[in-house]
């Protein structure tokens, strides 16, 4: 089996990888039947000497490898016919920019393995980046708080090399009594939690969050349990909610109203209700002055992200009164960062974390002659939809 990881071609360029050049040698050592080569790249933040350097080849053409791995979505006239390719092909959920890229895959007949689907029988997610995008979008919303109150001066993280870098920053900023609401239990969740712990913001309970006020810095952590109800029941129930989330409120109110920053890692699909209405925003009683949506669906969750930000511009204004898009950080406006790769601001670091969870959970799945967690992930086969993924017919014809 021939492994090949391709440079990354979406613009703006992904600078993350899947296999860094230390685990592409760990792959190769522990899996005898393995080849892996890289296709050159100017932007990936593991240089092309450094695979070298780890005696990995350099391969432009990689018309001769069995799977192909990348991170973000591949342009379609890169796409080689017949492949076996693992990406996030941001396909599930029938996002629109994506319809060609996957009628082109099918046209290819591709198979598509889709790391997002990639999960255990319980439905557990195997790969991601959450934990990154968690800690990042949670250093990114402080980051706009300490700037619209010019109350302390956070410096971005991708000014720095890496994530123990960025902790030697954290010890001289003293935050105010600043109180955040979290939301999610997740990968996403627990890197939030790590920027918590390392800022020293202490952890109390949703009660005491909407009823107390506090000398000091604190988070409150809301799990999709806290935040949804039936609308008849008032009760959550996971498979229920799952199945027929329309039927489900969101019970937030009490939050918006007593949080300053909003840090948003909860999953969102079609049907899910938000968390607050744009009508909302005009209450004089809703108090958030910044929201960092880590999750990133524009138009979603989060009413107020009409659109993806980027990491060298990562948060934009939003005014209640008129709905419409301002420049960041002014009095009256709530401040939206709405980056969607989140993790490319410690691209070393990411793609550490990721390729180790490849390594020991996937690849092993990839070189069985049979797996129920690839079947499961994959979207497309010989130019057609697998049994998983039938109800995107609709969205590729």
């Amino acid at each position: 089996m021939k492994i090949g990881i391709i440079r990354e071609g979406k613009n703006p360029a992904d600078n993350r990888v899947a296999l860094s050049p230390h685990q592409c040698k760990v792959v190769m050592r522990k899996f005898a039947q393995v080849e892996v080569v890289v296709q050159p790249s100017s932007v990936r933040c593991y240089a092309d000497a450094e695979y070298k350097e780890a005696g990995i080849s350099l391969q432009n053409d990689l018309s001769d490898c069995d799977i192909l791995l990348g991170i973000k979505e591949v342009p379609v006239h890169e796409l080689i016919n017949k492949k076996t390719y693992l990406f996030f092909s941001h396909t599930k959920k029938k996002q629109p920019h994506n319809k060609k890229l996957l009628q082109t895959i099918l046209e290819k007949k591709i198979r598509l393995v889709d790391y997002e689907c990639l999960t255990y029988n319980d439905g557990q997610r195997i790969l991601g980046f959450g934990f990154f995008a968690g800690i990042v979008g949670a250093h990114n919303g402080l980051l706009a708080y300490g700037k619209k109150n010019n109350a302390f001066h956070l410096p971005a993280v991708n000014k720095f090399k890496d994530f123990r870098e960025v902790i030697h920053q954290y010890f001289e900023v003293k935050l105010p009594n600043v109180k955040i609401v979290s939301t999610g239990n997740g990968r996403v969740s627990t890197g939030v939690q790590e920027t918590m712990n390392m800022f020293d913001i202490k952890r109390v309970t949703k009660e005491d969050f909407v009823t107390k006020e506090f000398e000091y810095p604190v988070y409150c952590e809301l799990t999709a349990e806290d935040l949804y109800k039936h609308q008849d029941t008032h009760v959550y129930h996971r498979k229920d909610f799952r199945n027929n989330p329309t039927n489900y409120y969101c019970d937030f109110a009490k939050f918006y109203k007593a949080a300053d920053i909003m840090l948003n890692g909860v999953y969102w699909q079609k049907g899910i209700a938000p968390f607050f209405t744009l009508n909302d925003m005009r209450k004089a009683d809703f108090n958030l002055q910044v929201i960092a949506d880590i999750t990133c669906d524009v138009n979603g969750s989060i009413p107020c992200n009409i659109g993806a930000t980027s990491i060298t511009n990562p948060t934009y204004g939003f005014d209640p009164k008129t709905f419409e898009k301002t420049k960041p950080f002014q009095h009256g406006m709530v401040d939206v960062m709405a980056v969607d790769n989140l993790p490319n601001e410690l691209p070393r670091d990411a793609s550490d974390f990721f390729g180790v969870q490849f390594t020991k959970n996937v690849l092993p799945e990839l070189i069985k002659s049979e797996s129920e967690i690839i079947e499961r992930a994959t979207i497309t086969i010989q130019g057609s939809l697998t049994n998983h993924f039938n109800y995107l017919t609709d969205y590729v014809s």
